[in-house]
């Protein structure tokens, strides 16, 4: 059996499960590409940030896997002009729910795909705009002490236990949850892949693992 056309530039679980459910074949190599949270922007399009640091990623792992078709993501939460990353600790975690809490964010995600034989790269973005409930200070505590946060951009979980704090979004919700798929779809029909050919199961809200 010969090596899946497409290689994931990401160790995320749950981009993993969106790619399963769509009956793509692929294989899994992470990138060492360092993400930025806590980065302050300073009036920088957070737009371009997330394209280039998705870029990147793809190109890291693309120099590995000649003939393959590298796809890799960057997705960020974006509050006042700042990238907040993964919390570091429970302390982080919940100083990052205070200030989501109440108000609106963005998450963006920027989308790679390309042969690196012939050096040919697509990128593209998808913005959703998050409203987070008002939340006291018991309801973040008990949050953070799911373990939830302690991995996931901005310190909640779209698709777990964080989907009881989010009030409504705006725009495409598998952007929140790491990877846009229709975004994702009409990229990779450029490189000849036709998603809706590739069989398996229908993919939906229910179906991404709260794990991610």
């Amino acid at each position: 059996m010969g090596s899946p056309p497409i290689v994931l530039a990401s160790g995320s679980p749950r981009r993993r499960a969106l790619l399963e459910g769509l009956g793509l074949s692929f294989e899994v190599a992470p990138s060492g590409v360092e993400e930025d949270g806590g980065l302050v922007l300073e009036g920088r399009d957070p737009v371009s940030h997330a394209l280039t640091s998705a870029l990147a990623k793809a190109q890291d792992v693309g120099r590995g896997f000649p003939g393959r078709l590298v796809v890799a993501a960057d997705t960020i939460v974006v509050l006042d002009g700042e990238v907040l990353g993964k919390p570091r600790d429970p302390e982080t975690a919940r100083s990052m729910l205070s200030r989501l809490a109440g108000r609106e964010h963005l998450v963006i995600t920027g989308i790679a795909v390309g042969r690196p034989e012939v050096h040919r790269w697509r990128t593209g973005h998808e913005t959703t705009r998050v409203w987070m409930r008002a939340l006291d200070p018991g309801d973040i505590a008990a949050y953070v002490r799911t373990g939830e946060p302690m991995d996931k951009a901005g310190a909640y979980a779209i698709q777990g236990k964080g989907s009881v704090l989010i009030e409504r979004i705006e725009g495409c919700y598998f952007n929140v949850v790491g990877l846009p798929l229709a975004r994702l779809a009409r990229m990779l029909s450029e490189f000849g892949i036709a998603v809706l050919e590739a069989g398996g199961d229908r993919v939906g809200p229910g179906s991404v693992r709260p794990d991610h």
